[in-house]
């Protein structure tokens, strides 16, 4: 009976720091307006990574250079590719005056590092403002670019963005993969609004040239192949200079994996980089993970067991009810409304794949850029 008791009292503990972190922490964004931008047209640098991208190259470059937006340019970084990525650069850059084209060659101190080839394409960019994306991501509009830029101000120098994936219907992978960004999405969003940005993704993500100079570039974590993104957001960003857009026009999508196994691989490469994170952002994330797999567990032992069922149950209704509303006007403003019909299932599966990265990543270190 007091391990009941305890169980029951830790279950209440859990269900509190759950609702909190969904109706206070992620509520400051999926209940917020959207922020005042301005209307400058600043001029853009738009920088793209690519290592043996040709086809998906020669799909994206259309509608890039079809932003309708009045001084861009597009920097095309040829990472050491092996494939003919360089040559539909150069058919581009012959009929297009706002290309730039930086042909990266392997060293042996950087071989292989996709880190090495940003900062060389974001040093000869002509512009201060650089807006990335990667080589097989479109945005959804020819007003990308605009919206994006709009965020920028003299205080704000970082852009988070939204990368969304394209819907496969009756796809259970494409929901859970739509489901996992959703979350992460609402996360970092929503850290940026209290305060506390920690990351971005590379899909869609602006900021100021200077703000890659002060902290040196990639180079604290340079040895650390992944995270050109998260990572050097969890560096340079703070209260004062980080900025959210989210507006629809403002979306990019690219194509998920479509195996568990390549996603599974996908997710390694990513988790990895959360370990460098500074450790208030470590804590607060691995607390709403714990919770939430103690939710579960707690929650159907005492159901189990029947102890003071009608509390225990009134709790996870409340915990649901508070989750569905939080995440549903995230999707609502992320265009993914969809993957909330199965909430409860992806969120199992998502702990236990999340769960099983862990380990794997403890065991062997995941591979990194192409």
């Amino acid at each position: 009976m007091l391990i009941l008791e305890v169980l029951f009292y830790s279950f209440v503990i859990v269900v509190v720091i759950q609702v909190l972190y969904y109706g206070v922490l992620f509520g400051s964004f999926a209940f917020s307006k959207s922020e005042n931008t301005t209307n400058k047209s600043l001029p853009i640098s738009v920088i793209i990574c690519a290592k043996n991208e040709a086809e998906n190259i020669k799909k994206i470059l259309p509608y890039l250079l079809k932003q309708d937006y009045p001084t861009f340019e597009i920097v095309l970084i040829n990472d050491s590719s092996n494939d003919n990525t360089l040559e539909v650069f150069e058919t581009f850059a012959t009929k297009h005056y706002n290309i730039k084209i930086v042909d990266v060659k392997n060293i042996e101190a950087f071989w292989g590092n996709k880190k090495y080839a940003l900062s060389l394409g974001i040093k000869a960019a002509k512009y201060n403002n650089l807006l990335f994306t990667d080589a097989d991501c479109q945005p959804i509009s020819n007003q990308w670019i605009k919206e994006m830029s709009s965020h920028f101000s003299n205080k704000n120098t970082i852009v988070l963005g939204y990368g969304a994936y394209n819907k496969i219907k009756n796809s259970l992978l494409n929901s859970l993969i739509r489901f996992e960004t959703l979350l992460t999405a609402t996360q970092y969003f929503s850290y940026a609004k209290i305060g506390l940005p920690y990351m971005g993704v590379g899909r869609n993500l602006a900021y100021h040239r200077d703000e890659f100079f002060k902290t040196n570039g990639f180079i604290k974590h340079m040895k650390i192949r992944s995270g050109d993104d998260d990572l050097f957001i969890n560096e340079a960003a703070n209260a004062k200079n980080t900025s959210i857009c989210y507006s629809k026009n403002s979306f990019t999508t690219s194509f998920p994996k479509t195996t568990y196994k390549d996603w599974y691989k996908q997710k390694r490469r990513h988790i990895s980089t959360a370990n460098h994170y500074k450790f208030k952002h470590r804590f607060l994330l691995a607390t709403f993970y714990i919770t939430q797999v103690l939710f579960w567990l707690l929650g159907i032992t005492l159901l189990i067991t029947t102890f003071l069922w009608p509390f225990v149950l009134g709790l996870i209704i409340l915990r649901f009810l508070i989750q569905y509303l939080s995440l549903g006007f995230s999707a609502k403003k992320l265009n993914e409304l969809d993957t909330i019909l199965l909430l409860p299932i992806l969120e199992i599966i998502l702990i236990v794949l999340q769960f099983s990265i862990f380990i794997t990543n403890q065991i062997s270190k995941p591979n990194y850029w192409k």
